[in-house]
């Protein structure tokens, strides 16, 4: 065999058994973009009188609340902090049940854990990865306070039958947008619908604070709630003629707050949002069009009359057409140095939550069964076509092995 015959057999054998790797080096599914705008933010607030509780924190909820459309915006330290502060603006205590899909990250569900409240996990939509409306409405209960819908992988919930639901059984929505910034529902931007609306930032976000969130609102006493809760309960800060400070604790509180060096870095982000959402449509595109054909795949969904964010591209497996299964073609795949992930453990396999509230597979099995064969590809706006080749190359490479 010629050294050019090795060399195709060898780009042919996945790497798991052996062979060459189609890239070199790892490209990982998800990073942060900081560019020398971004630095030179974060060096301004540095040099800046504020460090936290400064007024750079208020330019960036005024420029967020506007990028989204809402009333207000208020940030706080984590998405977790902003999920926790918005189950409790909402009102949520010990024995409210609280609806959501279990196919995402546990911060959803642990929040209603820290108000005392009870996740009661409803089975997705198979064809969106999305909360199920109709499987929704069977889980109601007079003990039901609250709906939690997830727009997994950016791609938005169906709000309007979500939003009519609530309005019917006097229901706070409060919508997880981790994976949305940047998504639109019927021509409304995600963040403008529900009540309470919670976002991420990060690192592998669309925008990062290195940590971060952010809940918007449009109802003015929830969002002086939310900058409370924020604060240790604190309801405001007034200096007097003397010089001194008084701090009123009118309510229980955490200390969340997001610094003025965070959001110096979130404003300076804010500016790439439109050019980073267009390149990770493109990116979804290429891969759309590259799995379609495969019928051993399932490309992400989509929906019309949304536009989705891209937060994640989510390929599913079709097992019956792979000798291989969803653990092997995943770790052949890293063989290749394309940093694949998975989406998630469904909330109620968990440990925990297997022992605390007795969930068990059954429980939601269309969201069981898109978690067995889902894998996460690499995208992020600072992939070069190139790399979409490489993840596009693998991909069909192992597939092609794994087939039946």
């Amino acid at each position: 065999m010629s050294d050019a015959e090795r060399r195709i057999a060898t780009t042919e054998v996945p790497a798991l058994l052996g062979g060459t790797p189609v890239r070199a080096r790892m490209l990982p599914y998800g990073r942060q973009q900081v560019d020398e705008s971004d630095i030179q933010a974060v060096v301004e607030a540095l040099r800046g009188d504020w460090l936290t509780n400064g007024p750079t924190v208020a330019r960036f909820e005024e420029a967020f609340a506007s990028r989204v459309g809402a009333r207000f915006a208020v940030a706080l330290s984590s998405g977790t902090a902003a999920l926790h502060g918005a189950a409790t603006a909402a009102g949520l205590g010990p024995g409210d049940e609280v609806i959501l899909s279990p196919l995402t990250f546990l911060a959803s569900a642990n929040c209603l854990l820290y108000c005392g409240a009870i996740p009661v996990f409803v089975d997705i939509d198979p064809t969106t990865l999305n909360l199920d409306p109709d499987r929704v409405e069977d889980a109601l209960t007079p003990r039901t306070k609250a709906i939690l819908p997830v727009h997994f992988a950016g791609l938005p919930c169906a709000m309007d039958r979500l939003q009519a639901m609530a309005r019917r059984h006097r229901l706070t929505v409060i919508e997880d947008a981790a994976h949305a910034l940047g998504a639109e529902w019927n021509g409304r931007r995600i963040g403008s619908v529900g009540d309470l609306t919670t976002f991420s930032f990060h690192p592998v976000k669309h925008i990062t604070t290195g940590e971060g969130g952010m809940v918007t609102v449009g109802d003015p006493h929830l969002a002086e709630a939310l900058r409370r809760f924020r604060n240790h309960g604190i309801e405001r800060q007034v200096r007097d003629r003397q010089g001194t400070w008084r701090q009123d604790m009118v309510t229980f509180g955490f200390n969340y707050r997001l610094t003025d060096i965070q959001s110096a870095l979130g404003l300076s982000q804010l500016r790439r949002l439109d050019a980073g959402l267009a390149r990770r449509e493109a990116i979804a595109r290429q891969y759309q069009a590259a799995f379609a054909p495969m019928a051993e795949l399932l490309p992400a969904p989509t929906r019309p009359g949304t536009r989705h964010a891209w937060h994640i591209y989510p390929l599913r497996i079709e097992p019956d057409r792979l000798r291989e299964d969803r653990e092997t073609v995943f770790r052949a795949l890293r063989a290749e140095n394309i940093g694949v992930s998975v989406h998630y453990l469904p909330v109620h396999l968990h440990p925990f939550y297997r022992d605390r509230f007795g969930t068990d597979r059954g429980l939601c099995p269309a969201a069981e069964e898109a978690a067995d064969r889902l894998l996460t590809l690499p995208l992020f706006p600072q992939m070069t076509d190139e790399d979409v080749a490489d993840v596009i190359t693998a991909v069909e490479k192992v597939i092609r092995w794994a087939r039946r």
